[in-house]
């Protein structure tokens, strides 16, 4: 990465190792023992280190991104349907009926649900884009599992360290468009907590926290598109310590979200 980039991600402590790469031979070395000199200033752990066209100093530092239409795939959520438009549809509103323990809002035909898993998002994740028109697909049943499962395969089979996500695209509350989300997560801090820190200015940050899983798996679809048949896209750079951290931890429990209640609910308690 960049010197002002490097500099921003040491003095937040966002990996405990950053490299600086650039092709002029020994500056992202000195830029590196420059920015690291002034840690005793400025407080920080993190490890700069230099490179001049070498890329491997970066391994360890991918994250593989999957889309979830790829997993359901191979892990046998695909739902043959008619092929008639309307007993189609129908058949998908059972499906989400089926994956939905409950309809937080509901407007028109569009229904807001959350699964099993604690996902919050239209139709419960039932989807009929980029499968055949015989056919719907389902979110993996533990997206999770299936994010551990594939970051153990990729190591055992090319010895490599890698964190992997599975996403799916979601809208956003109060805001138009749909970006791709984490749904699964191994081997990536899903999560990075400011609380305590001090901006430039001297302001403690209290509650900033950014998802930054979230982050990467929306960066990622910049690449990966959704009619370009490219499910999955490899993020480079990213040295963060694995804390364990899962895409559950993402979900914002109910006793926290000040929108947990569903319409109905909410009506009900009054």
């Amino acid at each position: 990465m960049g010197a002002t980039c490097a500099d921003a991600v040491a003095r937040w402590e966002l990996a405990n190792e950053v490299v600086l790469l650039d092709i002029k031979e020994g500056f992202a070395e000195g830029k590196a023992l420059d920015i690291w000199q002034t840690a005793p200033i400025n407080l920080f752990d993190s490890r700069l280190v230099g490179s001049t066209n070498d890329y491997g100093k970066t391994a360890g530092s991918d994250v593989v991104v999957i889309t979830s239409k790829i997993v359901s795939k191979c892990e046998g959520r695909i739902v043959t349907a008619p092929t008639d438009a309307d007993a189609r549809d129908a058949l998908r509103r059972k499906l989400i009926d089926d994956e939905a323990v409950r309809v937080l809002a509901r407007k028109g035909r569009t229904l807001i649900t959350e699964n099993r898993n604690g996902l919050v998002q239209a139709a419960a994740g039932v989807d009929g884009s980029n499968v055949a028109t015989t056919e719907l697909a389902l979110l993996p049943t533990d997206p999770d599992a299936s994010a551990r499962a594939l970051r153990a395969e990729l190591g055992r089979r090319l010895g490599v360290r890698v964190g992997v996500l599975v996403t799916d695209t979601m809208g956003r509350t109060w805001r138009n468009g749909q970006i791709d989300a984490a749904i699964g997560a191994a081997g990536v801090p899903v999560l990075h907590g400011y609380a305590g820190v001090r901006d430039a200015h001297g302001n403690e940050l209290v509650v900033t926290e950014i998802a930054v899983a979230d982050e990467i798996a929306a960066a990622a679809d910049l690449v990966k598109g959704k009619l370009t048949a490219v499910p999955v896209a490899v993020v480079r750079g990213l040295s963060m310590a694995d804390d364990g951290s899962t895409a559950a931890h993402l979900l914002r429990a109910g006793e926290d979200d000040l929108f947990w209640l569903g319409t109905a609910e909410a009506i009900e308690m009054g």
